[in-house]
């Protein structure tokens, strides 16, 4: 058995665990939870410890049979590329646990239920991942829709029915198209190798460029509505809003990156000529996700809607990194999908805090924190700030690897696109001066600064930030 099978087990044995639990105890259910996530992080990170770099392929390989009439398996593996967003999936889940240990108090489904939908979302996160299997990739995929539409609609604020049913409906029509592409690409492996869904396979069919163009665009149009890219972006600003804090962390820090993961992984790689056919319009599209998602954060009044329309613009960088087919644009592409879950991280929960001690998401009711709650008030800023991709925090390496790498082959998007880094001086700065900074806002003197419990959580996701700003290098070797 991989380790990487074990990682998929233990959130499914702490979920039974919390299920067979005591009904009444919410803080046991609790620590159970958090030890559960504790676990599978500090595993995952001794799993980076024993990948081998200097290796090709994929290591930690398990491969069973599983629905033997279509040659489906229960395959997994990683390479550098996945073993990042697992561990930074791993590390995310018991500091969101942490951090929003009493948001499931007012929910929906109860306590239990919360913990239990989490901890099963963090198996389908790894299993997303690391599956080398097709169809294996395909079933974890749509099933990570299932507690997260329950996280939303249970747990969140607001229009929070609406929010939900929203983001499954986008992601359903998106999983429909990649079913069609998956039924199609099958149907030529069978013709041509006896049918496999094994990813390694499947690169190496011969399918001409009309039957590519529509298989690609299957699985694209389904990766771009996950990650998201304008035009299929709607959704998110609805659903980040209604989130609760640890939610809307793991569903714009975790799930949207198999939205792009997806696009290296199974667009650029089965299908390399249409990649390359849609690549301009791509890069098109890149852009004005950049702009687009710069310029409605600039005039955005709640601040989780802020967070998100900064999402969509981060989302177009990683894309327009990814098809400028170069090794820094891929490169920062890829570091920027694990610094980008740190930082939203970062936003998420720092503003999850701001409204609850506020009870209001909207950023001019938070003026004057700076005196008030300074420890928070810094908390946020740093993430604002590695968020327009300041130097020496996370985000700047890999925005600039991704304009480098852009420039050499697409030198106008990568010129348009650093106009991205100007906007969002802008959208952090202007509501940090709102919030933070000026007089203090009326009801908001006896507003309480963090707690030990959040400075716990916050700060590795800050060392985090700082640490991958000045030296990079350990991420970027292993992908």
């Amino acid at each position: 058995m991989s380790i990487l099978t074990v990682l998929e087990l233990l959130p499914l044995i702490g979920a039974v665990v919390i299920g067979f639990g005591p009904k009444n105890n919410s803080k046991l259910v609790k620590q159970i939870a958090l030890t559960t996530s504790l676990v599978v992080a500090i595993l995952s990170l001794w799993m980076w410890s024993q990948f081998d770099t200097s290796k090709l392929g994929f290591q930690f390989v398990e491969s069973r049979t599983w629905i033997s009439a279509f040659n489906i398996k229960y395959a997994v593996g990683i390479d550098g590329m996945a073993l990042a967003l697992i561990v930074m999936s791993t590390v995310l889940v018991p500091i969101v646990f942490l951090a929003g240990w009493n948001e499931s108090e007012n929910g929906r489904f109860g306590v239990k239920t919360f913990y239990i939908l989490m901890l099963v979302l963090e198996t389908l996160m790894i299993g997303v991942f690391a599956a080398t299997d097709l169809f294996l990739f395909y079933v974890i995929f749509e099933a990570m829709l299932i507690p997260v539409y329950f996280l939303i609609g249970g747990y969140g604020r607001g229009e929070r029915a609406a929010a939900a049913l929203k983001f499954l409906l986008y992601s359903l029509f998106g999983g429909l198209l990649m079913l069609a592409a998956l039924i199609g690409t099958y149907i030529i492996s069978t013709n041509q190798s006896g049918g496999t869904f094994d990813i390694t396979q499947l690169s190496q069919l011969t399918i001409d460029s009309a039957t590519q163009n529509w298989l690609f665009l299957g699985f694209f149009i389904a990766f771009a509505i996950k990650a998201p890219l304008w035009p299929l972006h709607t959704w998110l600003p609805t659903a980040a809003r209604s989130s609760s804090a640890g939610v809307a962390t793991l569903l714009l820090g975790v799930l949207d990156k198999v939205g792009t993961y997806g696009m290296i992984r199974f667009c650029m790689t089965l299908f390399p000529d249409a990649t390359r056919t849609f690549t301009p319009a791509i890069i098109t599209l890149a852009v004005i996700s950049i702009l687009y998602g710069a310029f409605l954060a600039i005039g955005q009044r709640d601040i989780n809607s802020l967070i998100s329309f900064t999402s969509i613009s981060h989302f177009g960088f990683i894309t327009l990194g990814i098809f400028a087919m170069t090794t820094q644009g891929n490169s920062g592409a890829t570091l920027y999908m694990l610094n980008h879950g740190f930082s939203t991280a970062a936003l998420f929960l720092t503003a999850g805090w701001m409204i609850k001690r506020r009870n209001s998401s909207t950023i001019a009711d938070f003026g004057g924190l700076q005196r008030v709650t300074p420890i928070l008030a810094w908390t946020f800023f740093i993430a604002g700030l590695s968020s327009l991709a300041l130097p020496g925090l996370s985000s700047f390496v890999s925005e600039f690897l991704v304009l480098v790498g852009t420039y050499t082959r697409y030198p106008v998007a990568a010129v348009l696109g650093t106009f991205g880094v100007i906007l969002a001086a802008l959208y952090i700065l202007i509501p940090v001066q709102k919030s933070l900074h000026g007089p203090t806002t009326s009801g908001n003197e006896n507003l309480l600064d963090l707690n030990k419990r959040e400075i716990i959580a916050i700060a590795p996701v800050i060392a985090l930030i700082v640490a991958l700003g000045i030296y990079p290098k350990p991420a970027l070797d292993l992908i």
